[in-house]
Parts: C-alpha cells; structure tokens; sequence
C-alpha cells in the first residue's frame, strides 16, 4: 500500500528590491515549515528588482530544491506580482505573504490547520499594538481609503486586510477565473463570497531595508479599487446636476415673486453671481467628464487584453 500522499503547500512571495532582506526572510520561514508534516514549494516572483535581488534568489534555491523563481520582465506592481504567483501554483492550497518580513510566518500553520477545517480564506488582519501611538500618514490615509470603498462599494473589504492570506484549491480557481487588468485582490477576494475566517496579528518590523510601496503605488491601488469596485463617482456629477437644478428652480420661484408681486427694483442682474454659477457649474461638468475619462480609460485597457505581466526567467528547482 503506498504511503498517503502530503498535502501540498505553496507559498507565493512577491519581491522587489529586497537583496538585503530576502535571504534572512527565507530563514525565518524555513524555520516554521521545515518542522511541519506538509509538502512546501516557495513560489518567490521577482518583480523587476535592479538591486541584485535575483542573484540572491538563485544563490538560495541552490541550496534548497523546493524554490521555483518567476523573474518579471520588468516591475508590474506587487498585485501583478501576486497574480503571476498564484497562477504558478499547483498545490493544495496557497499561502500569499510579502518577503520583507513583516508577515510572521508563525502564523502558518494556524492558516493551514483553518483551511483543513473547511475554510476557504484565511485573511490576516493587521491590528495595531498599544504602544503604537503615532500617527502616521499613511495610517489615516489607509483607514480614509477603506472607510471610503466600504461606502461606496458593495464589497466589504477588511480595514488592515493585506496580501497575507491562505486560499484553499477552490477559492485560488475561483480567483483565477477574473482575469481583469486592474486588479485589487483584497476586493476580488472579498467579492468572491467563500467561507472565510479572520486571523489577526501584530505586524513585527521589517527585517531591513524600507519599504517599496510609494505614496504613487498607494495612490494607483486605491484607484484601481475605486474605479473598479464601485460605479459612485459616476453618480457626483448626476447628484451635482440635481443639486444645481434645485437651485435654479429655487432662484426662478424667488424671481417670479418679486415680479408679481411689484417689486421689480429689488431683480437686479449679478454678474459676480452669474459667473460664480457657471464655473462652479462647470467645474463639476469636469469633474464628471474626468471620471468619465476614467473608466472609458480603464475599459480601454481591458478591451486590449494585454497580459497582466510577463514573465523573462523561470527557474524551478534551483536548477
């Protein structure tokens, strides 16, 4: 009788500058699956990197067979990055985390033990620590961003959700099934519906080096959720257009009565506020035509169906 075969873990890892930092991260996750009773294969997809990020890369799958590297022919952003790792993988399920350290990957075998119960998602959520008193940045620009597409989107996305996550088989053939440009796989998870389960963690620090993610690369994510997630800015300038008809009705109900009641002295013909009227005016007709911009923009790069990356090296097996 032969032996029951081990489940299959992979665990796709996104890289992007990371030379000083990824050899340390491969440690540490070594150091928690080496010791559990599955079958892992590290998915690294390299997205672009020019800082010698690659050498290293094969310098570690030298020494360790169970390494499969996706070299992109240039940086396709880290979502991009995800997709190409997550179309790579061929195991029973798949655990995404970023390669700088600050997923812990004490948290896998409690991801793994989850799926195995029956779950479908795994997200781990960030929660931030007592002694985490500043106020950063991007910490109110975050919490705005999600407060934000949870409004105006019907997918309720997480706040402190990241790209740390467990799917089973069949929420990873789910996922591979949307094939859009823009991608926000927080919002294509949470839209997909599947069992799921929330893992918090306290988010430890970065093993070295700064982080990759741009306010432009923050910026680009949130417009990728926006634009494709919820139809809202379309409806600011139908709403503006109301709310300006109402005014109008409002200011030709006030006209009609001074005149028929006799007191034509008091209409007096503003040009300050006739000009006031057609720039605010025109200003949303803008507003409306940029968002319109938008999405005509976002449908063009669908229609093309350019490939989501590109893929220049693949390397399997430390071969």
């Amino acid at each position: 009788m032969s032996p029951k075969r081990k489940t299959q873990v992979d665990l796709v890892i996104p890289i992007y500058n990371e030379a000083g930092v990824v050899e340390q991260t491969h440690v540490q996750v070594r150091a928690v699956v080496d010791s559990l009773p599955y079958d892992f294969k590290f998915i690294y997809v390299d997205d672009g990197s020019n800082d010698g990020t690659v050498d290293v890369l094969r310098k570690i799958a030298e020494g360790d067979p169970r390494i499969s590297l996706l070299q992109l022919s240039r940086n396709f952003g880290h979502q991009a990055a995800l997709t190409a790792g997550l179309d790579a993988s061929r195991g029973d399920l798949v655990i995404t985390m970023d390669g700088d350290g600050q997923h812990p990957p004490a948290m896998i075998p409690q991801m793994i033990k989850l799926i195995e119960q029956g779950y479908d998602i795994v997200q781990a959520q960030r929660i931030a620590t007592r002694d985490e008193s500043s106020i950063s940045f991007k910490k109110i620009t975050s919490n705005l961003f999600y407060r934000l597409i949870n409004i105006i989107s019907g997918t309720q996305v997480l706040q402190g959700a990241a790209d740390f996550r467990a799917l089973s088989k069949n929420a990873l053939n789910g996922l591979r099934s949307m094939h859009e440009y823009h991608r926000f796989l927080r919002g294509m998870i949470s839209w997909m519906g599947y069992s799921s389960v929330i893992l918090p963690y306290h988010e430890p620090a970065r093993v070295g080096g700064k982080s990759k993610y741009s306010l432009g690369k923050m910026i680009r994510l949130a417009s990728d959720a926006i634009f494709s997630f919820s139809l809202a800015p379309l409806y600011i300038g139908l709403s503006a257009g109301l709310g300006f008809f109402v005014l109008a009705a409002v200011q030709l109900i006030y006209v009609l009565t001074l005149w028929l009641t006799g007191h034509t002295e008091r209409i007096v013909a503003g040009w300050s506020s006739l000009m006031g009227v057609v720039l605010i005016a025109s200003g949303i007709i803008m507003i409306l035509l940029g968002f319109i911009g938008v999405y005509v923009g976002y449908i063009f790069q669908e229609v093309k169906r350019r490939p989501i990356y590109l893929i220049t090296g693949d390397k399997k097996n430390g071969e």
